[in-house]
């Protein structure tokens, strides 16, 4: 993927990890898209940022998705660079019956939506040069938290659906893997200061570093994802499931 000279769009690029690489790609030479649900944060990166852009979208909504592509690409029809960033994360009990609405969402958000917006701009973007996906999955998506089963799941849905689409894309679209360990943002409540996660600006650090290598490398891993994303080649799994789940819980407990 190349550094600098893209047409770059990001969902969920206003808060986190979407809102820093908007930031950082922006810097580098890039024109940045960011999408995401609230207008006024939206307004907010634009107005502090000049020259990145925001556009709503709502990927629980496949209608929407539709419309957003369609009118995004016609104001930007040199788009090369799609990444599906957006993602909610809910801590669940499933040890009795409940209300699956949680599960329902983040399954909607977080897998059906990208391959939505996959679907959406893949004709799109098969047709432009230095075309490239970036998915944000997650080291969940190797060593799963308790707490949060379905994200897990839907992260690992869209690693295994990554590796499909790379080998489908050979030759026409760059797919690129980027995989998270915890990391200082609001993607839970209090995670933002939350001891031993990562913080962002490490992170992000570290992420640009990785992207900036030639060929850029199909997963994006900074060094503290690495114990999770080899836990099983390793035959450490179950030790890696044990100590990232008690790690996690006295984050929680304070």
């Amino acid at each position: 993927m190349k550094t600098s000279g893209n047409t770059i769009l990001i969902s969920g690029g206003t808060g986190g990890i979407g809102r820093e690489l908007a930031l950082r790609w922006h810097a580098a030479g890039n024109k940045v898209i960011v999408a995401g649900r609230r207008r006024e944060h939206l307004d907010a990166i634009a107005a502090e940022h000049p020259g990145i852009e925001g556009h709503v979208l709502d990927v629980e909504s496949a209608d929407d998705v539709r419309r957003f592509a369609s009118n995004v690409l016609a104001r930007h029809p040199t788009i090369n660079v799609l990444v599906n960033n957006a993602g909610i994360m809910r801590f669940e009990d499933v040890t009795a019956a409940r209300d699956l609405g949680d599960a329902e969402a983040t399954i909607t958000t977080n897998l059906l939506g990208p391959i939505r917006l996959t679907d959406a701009f893949i004709e799109h973007l098969s047709a432009q040069p230095g075309a490239a996906i970036v998915n944000v999955t997650s080291g969940l998506a190797f060593v799963p938290l308790v707490a949060t089963p379905t994200y897990n799941a839907t992260k690992a849905a869209i690693h295994s659906y990554t590796v499909s689409l790379r080998e489908a894309l050979k030759g026409k679209v760059e797919v690129i893997e980027l995989a998270p360990p915890g990391v200082q943002t609001a993607l839970t409540p209090g995670q933002e200061n939350r001891p031993g996660y990562m913080p962002l600006a490490d992170f992000i650090d570290e992420v640009m570093a990785l992207f900036a290598q030639a060929p850029t490398p199909p997963e994006i891993l900074v060094e503290r994802v690495r114990p999770l994303r080899y836990a099983e080649r390793e035959n450490r799994f179950d030790a890696a499931l044990a100590q990232l789940n008690e790690m996690a819980r006295k984050a929680r407990e304070g």
